[in-house]
């Protein structure tokens, strides 16, 4: 076996090395696609829980107080109201980030975005 003919063979064993590394790398996210879909079930999610939250509540405390209807309606506005207002919420902070990604920089979070002690 002549010096040039292990040459050769060694550029096929790193070409062959190069192509099996090549499939090992991570692939891109295919989910991308799906963050506009995702961040709709997260609103849904939002405000359905608030309805919720809202009408254990009253109904809780009509129970423990007698009161059946009283609480429960009044919970359960109280509780798409502060549905509602996650929704609200939610979709600036989408819109903001759409904003920040077209303008090619991060903007840093508003004053009373973080939540406290969640």
């Amino acid at each position: 076996m002549t010096d040039q003919d292990r040459q050769e063979q060694l550029k096929a064993l790193e070409a062959r090395i190069a192509s099996a590394k090549g499939l090992q790398e991570p692939k891109p996210r295919a989910d991308e696609h799906y963050s506009q879909a995702q961040m709709a079930w997260r609103m849904v999610i939002e405000l359905v829980a608030g309805l919720g939250i809202g009408f254990g509540m009253g109904y809780g405390l009509d129970v423990l107080l007698g009161t059946l209807p009283l609480f429960m309606v009044l919970f359960t506005m109280l509780g798409l109201a502060a549905g509602v207002k996650t929704m609200l919420r939610s979709a600036t902070e989408m819109q903001d980030k759409k904003l920040a990604d077209e303008a090619g920089e991060v903007k840093p979070p508003r004053k009373g975005d973080e939540s406290e002690g969640a």
